[in-house]
């Protein structure tokens, strides 16, 4: 098993190119299931969540073309791959694969919707908490499908097919309002989505499906109104820049210092990061293709409380990074995580590098200290597992980060981009 080694203390200069979001490529590749036509993506990120999905689909019945690097946007690397579900051969989402990746739970949607049966493994719980599916059946039964939960799957039928119906979500949330927006597209009548999520990734989400010709209204807002086509067809579409990647090599710069350009991304994706980072001595300078992130060396970081919300607040896949970055401060911080229940996995390994951090409930006090040090350690999750790589950075001596297969799920090449702008990083491969 790989692990990363880091000897901080080094502040970063150079340029990282951000890849194409994980989070939105995820749900534009199962809507590859809504049509038999083919869907080709660009700017897709190399990370493995990518390649399970990529498995869970061909076993669909998918055909799945990768196009090497893809050129979607002129300036990415990202590749590209182009997907054909021209027929359906199998609507069993197993449990081996969805239980690795949250976002396999996604086809049960399209799968209903274009099948008019489904038949998809419960993901369980992760180590951030709980993600229930409740949102996802209730929605599709009130579009008209019947679902039972036999042996740990969702086992779901709509034989005269989904109809449209009026749905208000009792809590925020990503995945429903992913998976009913792609149910919804092939329904008949329309739906209308109350206090739907409102992320990017949404919003990316809609965009592809409307190139699909999807009758999509509302994006942008918690009030989606979609009228249900017969079919839809293909697309060719590029993924969105990855925000919270973007925050992630913000954090590390205003963690190590130094001054670093961000490219293939979007400021305003990232706004209520940049406001709290900013306000914690970040100097941000917007360009064209991005940003561009600095921070003396010399000037130390201040204490600023946050609070994570539903977008457009800020962001629950950037509270580890935050706490790292708060942890190194000159000053102290209240950081009070209202999305999941469990996300402070990483307060004890950060503690190990000396992070002077107590939870009380969903809050943690975090007070800053200048006197990190390296230590083994252990990533829990994939956010968690970037905080460590962030404090890594900025510790004295040396910091080996183990289980970076959490990592590995959602930051394509992060020891290159770290290393190439300064940064003694690298990779220890492992026994296989």
């Amino acid at each position: 098993m790989d692990s990363i080694r880091i000897r901080g203390g080094k502040p970063l200069y150079g340029k990282i190119e951000i890849s194409g979001a994980k989070n939105a490529a995820l749900p534009l590749m199962v809507a590859s299931l809504l049509t038999e036509e083919t869907v080709t993506l660009h700017n897709l990120p190399h990370v493995a969540d990518i390649t399970m999905l990529i498995n869970l689909l061909c076993q669909h019945g998918v055909k799945a073309h990768l196009n090497g690097e893809g050129n979607g946007n002129g300036n990415s690397n990202g590749r590209a791959v182009s997907l054909t579900a021209k027929e359906i051969t199998n609507t069993v989402a197993p449990y081996e694969i969805v239980r690795k990746m949250r976002a396999g739970a996604l086809v049960l949607g399209p799968l209903l919707a274009r099948e008019g049966k489904a038949k998809v493994s419960l993901p369980g719980g992760c180590a951030i908490g709980t993600r229930p599916m409740n949102l996802h059946v209730d929605g599709l039964e009130a579009m008209g499908a019947k679902i039972e939960i036999e042996a740990g799957y969702m086992v779901a039928h709509a034989p005269e097919g989904l109809k449209g119906a009026e749905i208000r979500f009792d809590t925020v949330s990503v995945g429903a309002t992913e998976d009913l927006l792609m149910a919804a597209a092939l329904a008949d009548g329309v739906t209308v989505l109350e206090n739907a999520a409102r992320e990017p990734e949404i919003t990316d989400l809609i965009h592809l499906l409307q190139a699909m010709g999807a009758d999509i209204k509302g994006e942008g807002t918690d009030r989606l109104v979609i009228t249900g086509k017969e079919k839809l067809h293909g697309a060719d579409y590029t993924v969105m820049p990855d925000r919270i990647e973007t925050g992630t090599y913000a954090m590390a710069v205003g963690i190590t210092g130094g001054k670093v350009e961000l490219t293939n991304t979007r400021a305003d994706l990232i706004e209520a990061v940049i406001e709290v980072m900013e306000e914690a001595g970040l100097t941000i300078e917007r360009t064209e293709d991005g940003m561009i992130v600095s921070r003396d060396p010399e000037t130390p970081i201040q204490g600023v409380d946050v609070q994570t919300q539903p977008y457009p607040g800020y962001p629950t896949d950037m509270q580890a990074q935050f706490m790292a970055l708060m942890a190194a401060s000159n000053g102290a911080s209240m950081i009070t995580e209202t999305i999941f229940e469990n996300r402070f996995m990483h307060v004890p390994e950060l503690s190990r590098l000396g992070a002077n951090i107590n939870v009380h409930g969903r809050s943690a006090m975090v007070r800053g200290t200048k006197e990190l040090a390296g230590a083994p350690v252990m990533a829990t999750d994939l956010r968690a597992s970037v905080s460590l790589v962030l404090a890594g950075l900025a510790a004295s001596g040396e910091t080996l980060i183990n289980r970076v297969y959490h990592l590995d799920r959602g930051y394509e090449r992060l020891e290159e981009k770290l290393a190439a702008c300064g940064a003694d990083i690298q990779r220890v491969q492992g026994e296989a």
